[in-house]
């Protein structure tokens, strides 16, 4: 089975990679860019055949490991 965990900063939290990569866009003239927010996604394939134990599993795992819950929010979507 394969899944995706998609993490994202929260609102509110700063994001200076962010406003790089938005300046970036710009002075290589990337026109309509208003803001630019990065995340992490990780593409994971997983044995099994329960999806609901797996995406249990799964939003364990960026619980403990793939995000840090108190600045970033995470989706967990079953491809």
């Amino acid at each position: 089975m394969k899944a995706r965990v998609t993490v994202t900063l929260k609102s509110g939290i700063l994001d200076p990679q962010g406003k790089a990569i938005e300046g970036a866009l710009k002075s290589l003239g990337v026109d309509g860019v208003a803001s630019v927010r990065q995340g992490k996604v990780f593409d994971i394939e997983i044995s099994g055949s329960d999806k609901a134990k797996t995406e249990a599993a799964l939003k364990d795992a960026a619980d403990k490991l793939l995000a840090n819950t108190v600045i970033e929010n995470y989706r967990v979507e079953l491809l």
